[in-house]
């Protein structure tokens, strides 16, 4: 059952979708029920939950072709910051909720991920490898502020002078810049920042708990002046949303020293489709079914196509649109790059007595 709370300020999602690996569904006749409260307190106060979880492992193998990737590591299970299309959002159903609300309201927190990464680069037959920090959700969301586990997992890193990739869409990412700098130094960095729109109208529509768009192109520019590669993320690009600001985006990312900029067009697998036809329904209802036909246009009829190779990017005319319009704005706005080769000879397997001195 598709539940819809009112009190979802600040939030993503409005509805609990039913978790497809329920064996039982759950109705809910009374709000009361599922949240304790004090006299004079809405029943959903529409809080924040943080749940310890206890993972035997932290790096994870990624087997998807066309995601850019071969390892992750994620600190945090759910996302604060709510975006709408985030394909995190079916994950959470693994974890025994559902994709909508409780995907933004319960974030499960890996506080031993730093002794699982040092256990992990310690292994007798462990072999250096670039790992990406928020492979599925953001390292940098809100509770990084206070628990500060993706900066313990840089450390560690740089100790070990093992390579590191991060993508965010937090400027949190520049409290940590110190050890961006002996990391980038040492060529063991890898940074991306997803910037989905220059509108802040519509950042706060599609993701309403990230940094603005002011201090995303602050952290950019910052970055950047430190001599750190910095590829950007329009990702992901919504046809009739946001697709008019291509080449604007592209523009200003490159005027602020943006090494690179790729995209990807909206995905909708799961209970994506009906999460996000809802949030159409709030925030553009006027859109809705232009943006949603278009969608449609470019897979085969479908909301969503799981193809590797196809997924990310569409077919037919639309899809082709875009992909030209890219290119030309990326041709035009972003010098030719190559990065530099990353470092994998200077790691270092310290021993479990070396790992108790840091």
């Amino acid at each position: 059952m598709d539940h819809h709370v009112q009190n979802t300020k600040g939030r993503g999602s409005t509805s609990r979708p039913q978790n497809r690996f329920a064996r039982h569904k759950h109705f809910i006749e009374n709000e009361f029920l599922n949240y304790c409260h004090h006299e004079g307190e809405s029943p959903d106060h529409n809080r924040t939950e943080i749940l310890e979880v206890f993972p035997k492992t932290i790096i994870n193998k990624v087997t998807s072709p066309d995601v850019g990737m071969d390892y992750s590591m994620n600190p945090y299970q759910g996302c604060e910051h709510g975006c709408i299309y985030c394909y995190a959002r079916n994950s959470h159903e693994y974890w025994g909720y559902n994709a909508g609300l409780d995907f933004e309201r319960k974030i499960l927190v890996k506080k031993n991920a730093p002794q699982l990464l040092k256990k992990a680069l310690s292994a007798r037959n462990y072999t250096p490898k670039l790992i990406m920090l928020s492979g599925n959700t953001d390292c940098y969301q809100p509770i990084e502020r206070r628990l500060k586990i993706t900066r313990e997992l840089l450390t560690i890193c740089l100790v070990h002078k093992n390579p590191v990739g991060i993508i965010t869409k937090n400027s949190l990412i520049l409290r940590d810049l110190d050890l961006l700098q002996e990391l980038n130094q040492l060529n063991l960095l890898r940074v991306t920042l997803s910037i989905t729109s220059l509108r802040d109208s519509t950042r706060r529509a599609l993701e309403p708990r990230t940094s603005s768009v002011k201090n995303k192109l602050k952290a950019l520019e910052t970055l950047s002046k430190q001599g750190i590669e910095v590829n950007v993320n329009m990702a992901p690009i919504i046809p009739a949303i946001n697709d008019d600001e291509i080449f604007e985006l592209i523009k200003t990312v490159g005027a602020l020293g943006a090494k690179s900029v790729i995209y990807i067009l909206v995905r909708l697998s799961g209970h994506l489709g009906q999460l996000f036809e809802d949030w159409l329904e709030r925030h553009f209802p006027n859109r809705k079914n232009k943006v949603l036909n278009i969608l449609r246009s470019m897979r085969e009829g479908n909301l969503n196509d799981s193809r590797f190779g196809h997924r990310m990017r569409g077919e037919g005319r639309w899809a082709e649109h875009i992909k030209t319009l890219f290119t030309q704005a990326k041709k035009r706005f972003i010098p030719e790059h190559h990065y530099s080769d990353l470092n994998f000879d200077d790691f270092r397997p310290l021993s479990h007595g070396q790992l108790k001195l840091f």
